[in-house]
């Protein structure tokens, strides 16, 4: 009787908060357990990773509190979840809204619950009425995009972009979690736009005064200013949308430094006025896929470096117009065009833009006359507390 009983309470369910102090790496390996065989699931880099949950280290955590929570069975850990406070987000909103994020779980719908009520305890204790997520950690600092894949499994994710098995949207649904919004990411295949197309564009920006050039390095601090004024009024009646601080823009800017390409930075202006910008990179998933263990050194360096000269895709990460220009998407479609036009000149033969919001239809047909094509859809849930 007394053996019976000590099988049982081992293999128990239990939930714990990770206590400050005590190592994360737990949490962050269980990305690996959840993920193991699926060919499209790209690690995250540790290096990237490990520094943005560090609640001293990253500029997000001057303005939120975050819990991190595990599920264990026994000695085994069998999933993980984020609860996130971000009071920048509820002071904007005036809301009480509370968030989670970093969810990952075994295929069980009791750990799934655990996790989801173990952060709704914490944030309903925190006095918030709404739990809404995966958010990771914000909409501004993205580990990797919002929601769970729900549509799009059969490709890899791109740079910053989520993916996860398919079982996770029954889990959070079973988990009394509700569908708040979708995004929506768009796939091109080919950078040679039709001619008429081109043309057409062309008219548009002579027509309305408007230039497009690239973002000028040598003036990079003064460039970052201006993008995140247009940034902070561009998204300012978006849905989630929190204007980012000078701190966190910075922060951003340092991490994109290394890796951008100025030329895949289109910057548009209006008598010599900067009044919209959209922000590529190449798809540096393509690299790191190719890094299983997320670790950069000693070795995963090289092998990024080997990889990274072959990649053939970009991402369109965020675009913004001023308030006043964004009834018209002729200035969007311009600048999705140059991107793609530039990226094809340099050996980027397609790319995604991503994400955007399922109810923004000026983005999206600006997207769809360019010739782009929906193809994955990210649904973010919610549920009251």
């Amino acid at each position: 009787m007394t053996a019976a009983v000590s099988a049982a309470s081992s293999t128990a369910l239990r939930v714990r908060e990770v206590p400050r102090g005590e190592s994360l790496r737990p949490f962050i390996d269980f990305a690996w357990t959840a993920n193991a065989g699926d060919p499209h699931w790209v690690p995250p880099l540790r290096v990237a990773l490990e520094p943005a949950l560090d609640r001293a280290r990253h500029p997000f955590h001057q303005h939120a509190d975050v819990a991190y929570f595990v599920a264990e069975r026994g000695a085994e850990t069998v999933g993980r979840i984020a609860a996130i406070v971000n009071h920048r987000h509820n002071e904007f909103h005036e809301d009480r809204a509370g968030f989670f994020g970093l969810f990952e779980s075994v295929d069980d719908p009791r750990v799934a619950r655990v996790l989801a009520d173990a952060a709704a305890g914490w944030l309903k204790a925190r006095g918030m009425d709404t739990m809404r997520g995966p958010v990771n950690l914000s909409t501004n600092e993205e580990i990797s995009s919002p929601g769970v894949l729900v549509e799009g499994f059969g490709t890899p994710p791109t740079v910053a972009m989520s993916h996860n098995p398919p079982y996770y949207a029954a889990l959070l649904e079973g988990a009394g979690l509700e569908k708040a919004k979708d995004l929506l990411a768009y796939w091109i295949g080919s950078p040679i736009p039709p001619e008429r197309l081109v043309r057409g564009v062309e008219r548009m920006t002579r027509r309305e005064g408007v230039t497009l050039r690239p973002m000028n390095m040598r003036r990079l601090q003064e460039e970052v200013a201006v993008m995140q004024e247009i940034y902070n009024s561009a998204w300012a009646r978006n849905w989630g949308f929190v204007p980012m601080t000078p701190e966190e823009f910075a922060y951003m800017a340092k991490d994109l430094k290394s890796v951008v390409d100025p030329d895949l930075c289109i910057v548009a202006e209006k008598d010599g006025v900067p009044v919209g910008f959209a922000i590529s990179l190449p798809n540096l998933n393509e690299a790191i896929r190719h890094i299983p263990d997320g670790k950069l050194f000693p070795f995963g360096f090289l092998k990024f470096l080997w990889h990274k000269r072959k990649i053939a895709s970009v991402r369109i990460m965020t675009l913004g117009l001023r308030p006043e220009y964004q009834k018209s998407s002729g200035i969007g479609a311009a600048m999705y065009l140059r991107t793609f036009q530039v990226a094809g000149e340099r050996g980027y033969m397609q790319g995604e833009a991503s994400w955007i919001l399922e109810d923004n239809f000026l983005m999206r047909r600006a997207l769809e006359k360019v010739g782009f094509e929906h193809y994955k859809t990210y649904r973010v849930y919610e549920r009251g507390l």
